[in-house]
C-alpha cells in the first residue's frame, strides 16, 4: 500500500526536494485548465516514487524551480503518459526541459497498442487495474480540492513505474528500444513547445496551395490571430474562428461593409478588428487569384490519388508485418507532403526512414 502527500506550502516543498534527490525514477503528471486561456494554467502537479504519490499545488506555490531542476537531471528518469502536453504545461512555469523521458503512450504504440491509447486503458490492459474516471473533467482551479479529486490525481501517476518496467521489457524483446529512444530524443526538441505565429497557418485545413493570394491572406490572418491570442492570453477561437478565417480568405473583402456581411464574423470583431483584418487582405492584393472555388484545397488529380493509395498500401503492409498501427509509420498527410517534395517529415527521419521511408521513396 503506497502513501500519499499533499504539498501546498513552501516549507513542505522544501522538505520534499531532498527526499526525491536520490530517486532514480519519478512518475509525473499534471492537471491543467485552458478553456478560457491561450496558455495552459498548471493547477496540480503529481509525482510518484515506488512507495509514495505526491500532489503539489502550483496555485499555492510561486516558485517551482527546484522541481524543474530535479526533472532536468539526466541520471533520473521521468515517466509520463502523453508527455508532450505535460511538458508544454510545465514550461509555463519553468524554462528547463525535463530530460531522460519515458513516455508510456509512445512505448505502448511501439509495442503494438493503439497510438493514442489512454492512461486508464493502458493500466487496465497491462496491469489489470481499473481506474476511477469520475473526476476526468473536474475544475482543477477550485480550492479546496476534495479527497476524491486528490485520489483521482494520485492514480494518474501511481502506476507509471510498473508500466515502465513492463513496456521496457516488451520493447527490449521486440528489438525496438532504439526506436523508442529516438522518439524520446524528439521530445527534447525545444521547438516542439515554442509557438511561432508565422507558422500558425499550417494548423488550418482546406487551403488551396495553388491560390497565391488566398494562401498568403490565410497566412497573414492566422499570424494576426495567433499574436492577438497570445498577447491577450485567450483561445485563438475567441479571437477569430477557423470558419470566419476561411470565409474572409474566400471572399477577400475590401471594405468594412463587405466584411460585415460575412455571417461567421461577429459584429464586435468587425468593429474592434475590422481595419486589421482588411489590412491583411489588402497586403496581398497584388498576388494572383485562382479562379477555382475559393478557400478550399483542390483534390488531387487521378494520378496523384492513385499514387497516394499505393503509398498508403505500402505503409499498411509494413505496419501489418510489424504489428503496428499504420499511422505510427506515416499518415496520409505525410504521404501528401512527400509527394509535394517535403523531406522534413517523420517517415523520412530516424528509424522510420529505414522501416518505411525508403520503400516509399522507391515508388515516387
Amino acid at each position: 500500500m503506497t502513501s500519499f502527500q499533499f504539498i501546498d506550502t513552501v516549507s513542505d516543498l522544501a522538505a520534499l526536494i531532498p527526499q526525491l534527490e536520490d530517486q532514480p525514477a519519478l512518475g509525473l503528471d499534471t492537471e491543467f485548465m485552458r478553456e478560457e486561456t491561450y496558455y495552459p494554467r498548471l493547477c496540480l502537479l503529481q509525482l510518484a516514487t515506488a512507495d509514495t504519490q505526491y500532489a503539489i499545488d502550483p496555485l499555492a506555490l510561486e516558485g517551482l524551480s527546484a522541481l524543474a531542476t530535479l526533472f532536468a537531471r539526466p541520471d533520473r528518469q521521468i515517466l509520463l503518459h502523453a508527455a508532450r502536453q505535460d511538458i508544454e504545461v510545465l514550461l509555463t512555469r519553468s524554462s528547463e526541459l525535463p530530460t531522460n523521458l519515458f513516455d508510456t503512450q509512445v512505448a505502448a504504440a511501439l509495442c503494438g497498442l493503439p497510438p493514442q491509447i489512454g492512461y486508464g486503458d493502458l493500466v487496465q490492459r497491462m496491469l489489470g487495474v481499473t481506474l476511477d474516471k469520475a473526476h476526468s473533467r473536474t475544475d482543477w482551479t477550485r480550492r479546496p480540492l476534495s479527497a476524491e479529486q486528490l485520489r483521482y490525481a494520485a492514480e494518474d501517476v501511481e502506476h507509471l513505474l510498473a508500466l515502465e518496467q513492463k513496456l521496457r521489457g516488451t520493447l527490449q524483446d521486440l528489438g525496438r528500444l532504439a526506436w523508442f529512444q529516438a522518439e524520446m530524443q524528439r521530445l527534447q526538441d525545444p521547438s516542439l513547445y515554442r509557438t511561432e505565429p508565422a507558422e500558425a497557418w499550417q494548423r488550418l485545413k482546406g487551403l488551396d496551395p495553388h491560390d497565391d493570394r488566398r494562401l498568403a491572406t490565410a497566412r497573414a490572418l492566422a499570424q494576426w490571430r495567433e499574436q492577438r491570442a497570445m498577447s491577450r492570453n485567450r483561445p485563438r477561437g475567441w479571437i477569430l474562428t477557423d470558419d470566419a478565417l476561411h470565409q474572409i480568405v474566400g471572399a477577400l473583402p475590401e471594405t468594412m461593409e463587405a466584411l460585415d456581411e460575412l455571417r461567421t464574423i461577429p459584429r464586435g470583431v468587425v468593429q474592434k478588428c475590422g481595419n486589421e483584418l482588411l489590412a491583411a487582405v489588402a497586403a496581398n492584393s497584388h498576388l494572383p487569384v485562382n479562379p477555382s472555388p475559393p478557400g478550399r484545397r483542390l483534390p488531387p488529380d487521378a494520378a496523384q490519388q492513385k499514387l497516394i493509395k499505393s503509398l498508403a498500401g505500402t505503409v499498411k503492409n509494413i505496419a501489418r508485418e510489424l504489428n503496428l498501427s499504420p499511422e505510427l509509420l506515416a499518415t496520409r498527410r505525410d504521404l501528401q507532403a512527400l509527394l509535394n517534395g517535403r523531406t522534413d517529415i517523420p517517415p523520412l527521419q530516424t528509424w522510420r526512414r529505414e522501416v518505411v521511408g525508403e520503400a516509399l521513396l522507391s515508388q515516387i
